[in-house]
Order: structure tokens, then sequence, then C-alpha cells
């Protein structure tokens, strides 16, 4: 079998993965909410993506919420029928606002754009990128690579989490901030996972250029049979880390990093504080450089009742969820917040602040409950509801997860992602709708 045989039936693999995905969803889910799509028969959608993350690459050795999600896009991507290659795994970040590192890194991803240009224009068109797409991009890290080969082989350039602040013009990043303003002038489509950007995003995008929304997501499945075993979750982990099984266990998952990592964690230690007439047990997965501060913190609040389990992985992540009975994190300047989807797919209700995107990933009054930004007597009294109120708290649960099912998985985000490149150009014609809502 050639290689355009191949591309093919890899294409009408995928395409029937998603017709698959979609139809054993909606019949789990039966009489669900209008998120679930219809997938359209026409292959002609399906492309040949190059895929760039300029913060860190979904290869990058060190976990964080961006890998992860550059991981679920490439997945939701594949899924929708599409070819997807990782362009580069180069890193344009700059932390420290040093303008002569930004300058290097800037010379440093203008030879690699060089260099895929050359290798691709040298290979017929029909192995060439259709479409560039890159995730995440914003002053300290810049692409430097997708709008240059977008306009070199003349395919839709599209970012889905961009990020602009016209404070930075004039800044220790102003090399970054200007190219990021490029990047989005360049862009056929931009897609925003929460309504935090779009307003800034609109003021600066050309008009040929749509923004559009793609809600956060996670493939729910891990969380889904985790829960299924919750009591022998519970047993087990309550019998490693002796924690009180009768009492109800609120949950965190973050990292320890100083910064907002940390201020989260000092919010989260107010809140407890108003907390300790009240039964409960706290999980803590995670760590980090400011674990030693997050202990100090968390311990002075809630002692004897905090229980850190250190870094987990996914599996065991997901079934720390799912022995426990809610999920509160204050979220402080936080995009959105991973670990409150994930928390919700295992069938947890949320406390958070409603701040930046949480409220697009924690459906206030049904799934969960948010404070105001920043609020530690708010987030108390609202938690202090969910651990005396233990039907309320279940019933939330069993929304949230529903939530994350119906609305916020892998299946949707990938349905969702052929509905926004229809109408893009490839190849001097318009892209076909991939997908229709029914």
């Amino acid at each position: 079998m050639g290689a355009q045989q191949l591309r093919a039936a890899s294409k009408r693999a995928a395409h029937a993965r998603l017709q698959a995905a979609i139809v054993r969803r909606a019949a789990a889910v039966e009489g669900c909410l209008p998120a679930v799509f219809k997938v359209g028969g026409d292959l002609e959608c399906a492309m040949r993506i190059a895929f760039y993350a300029p913060l860190k690459s979904p290869t990058h050795e060190v976990p964080s919420g961006d890998r992860r999600v550059a991981r679920l896009l490439m997945d939701a991507l594949q899924m929708a029928g599409h070819e997807v290659q990782l362009a580069s795994s180069f890193r344009s970040f700059d932390g420290a606002g040093d303008a002569a590192h930004q300058a290097a890194l800037r010379d440093e991803g203008v030879s690699i754009a060089d260099g895929l240009v050359q290798r691709w224009l040298g290979l017929p068109a029909a192995d060439r990128p259709e479409l560039w797409f890159t995730y995440h991009l914003y002053y300290k890290a810049p692409d430097w690579l997708g709008p240059a080969v977008s306009r070199a082989l003349g395919i839709p350039y599209v970012v889905s989490e961009a990020s602009y602040a016209p404070k930075r013009a004039d800044g220790a990043w102003a090399i970054g901030h200007l190219a990021t303003y490029h990047a989005i002038q360049a862009a056929a489509l931009l897609l925003c996972p929460t309504g935090d950007d779009i307003a800034c995003l609109q003021q600066v995008a050309p008009a040929h250029t749509r923004v559009l929304r793609l809600f956060p997501f996670l493939e729910p499945a891990a969380y889904q049979a985790a829960a299924l075993d919750r009591a022998g979750h519970r047993a087990r982990l309550g019998a490693t880390y002796s924690i009180e099984a009768s009492d109800p266990w609120i949950v965190v998952a973050a990292m320890m990093r100083h910064g907002d990592k940390l201020a989260s964690y000092r919010l989260l230690a107010q809140t407890l504080a108003l907390l300790v007439d009240l039964p409960w047990q706290l999980v803590v997965a995670g760590d980090g450089p400011a674990r030693a501060q997050v202990e100090a913190l968390i311990h002075g609040a809630a002692t004897g009742r905090a229980h850190f389990l250190g870094v987990c992985d996914a599996q065991a992540l997901a079934a720390v969820y799912a022995a426990s009975d809610l999920c509160l994190w204050p979220a402080v300047n936080e995009a959105y917040g991973m670990a409150m989807l994930e928390a919700q797919a295992a069938g947890l209700p949320v406390v958070s602040c409603a701040a930046r995107g949480v409220p697009d990933v924690v459906w206030d009054g049904r799934t969960g409950l948010l404070a105001g930004p920043g609020d530690a007597p708010g987030l108390a009294r609202l938690t202090r509801e969910l651990v005396v109120g233990r039907q309320r708290r279940v019933a939330m649960g069993q929304a949230a997860a529903r939530f994350v099912d119906r609305e916020r998985s892998t299946v949707h985000a990938a349905a969702a992602l052929n509905l926004a490149f229809a109408g893009l150009p490839r190849g001097g014609a318009q892209i076909a709708r991939g997908v229709a809502l029914p």
C-alpha cells in the first residue's frame, strides 16, 4: 500500500473512531444537551496539521497544565480525523524579561522556521502541512515559527489560547509582545478556551480573523472508571495515609510553585481556618519548590487533618478524586484550571472563585459553587454548605460528571474543532464543513 493509500486509510479510521465515540457517548447520555455533534460523512475536511506549542512542547519532560492541554489538543485533532505532526519542540519562553535572551530566541526561531519551510517546500504538495496550529502564545512565549511557515506555504494559521496584554508594549517583554501582536494579526482563526481573553483579542484581531470559543476539555474515561470503585479507592487511600473515612474528604490537586500557586494555597489555608468546627479531611496531591511553605500554611490551618500525597500519576490521581467528596481550590489568577475539570469528571462538586476562566469550567450552582475572587469567608461559607449537605453534594457531583461527559470531553472538542475549521482556505478552496449541530 502506497503512502497516499495509507494516509487515506488512516483518515477513514480516525473518522470512524470519532463517529463511533459520539454514537457511544450519545447512547450513554440519551436526551443529552445540544453539545453532542453529528459528524458529516465527507472526509475532505481531514487535513495534515503542523502542531506547535511555544511555551511547552507536548513532549517536554516536566509535567504541567500546558503540556497536558497541548497533548489533549493533539488527541482531539487526531480524533477529528486529521493527521497531526509536531512541527518543533523549540521553546520560546523567557521568564526573566531579558531582551538579549528574547532576541536570541527570536533568531533561533527564525532559523528553525526557515528550515521547516525549506524541508516542506521540497516535498510534494500532497505531503506538506495544510494548516498550522499553535497552542498558547503570549508575550513571554511568542510564536516565531507559525506565522512565517504559514505564510511561506500559503496555509491557514490557527491559534488556540492566544493572550494579548497591551500593558506589555513598552516593558521588559516588548519583543515578545510585538511578536504576539503580529501572530494574532496573521491568524485566520483564534480559539479561546474562556471568555476572559475574547474581548481583548477582538480589539486587536484584523477583520478577516474569526475569534471563536473552544471550551476547556479532557478525556473523562479514566475518571469515570475510577468513580465506579469509589469505595475501594477510599478504603485503600484511607489505610495508606491514615485518613478518617467517615469524614468528608476535601481534595486539592495542584503543583506547589511560588507565585500564583502559593497564593492559592495561602487563600486555601485562610478558608480552612474558618471551617475547623466541622469534621473533614484534606487530601493534597502535588509537589514542587514551595512545598515547605505550603505544608506550613496548611498544617497551621488544618492541624492533624491534612494528608500530603506528593505527585500522583494520572491513574493515581483519578483514584484520589474518586475517593474524595468535594474539590476546593481558590484558583488565584488561573486561566481556568484543568484540575477542577478532572475533579468534576470523577463526580465531585467544586468550590472555587469566579475569576478569569473558572466559570467556564465550573457551572455555578449546578456543578459547583463559586465565591468572589480572593474571598476566603465566601469560600468557607460555600464549602460549609457542601460539607454539611451530603445530599446536595452528591447531586452536584453527579451533575458535574454529566457536564464534563456531555460538554467538556475530547469527543466534543474534536467536533467543535472541525466546525471551527469550516470555511478556512485550503489549497485555494474552502475547507468543507466537517460537523454540524443536530
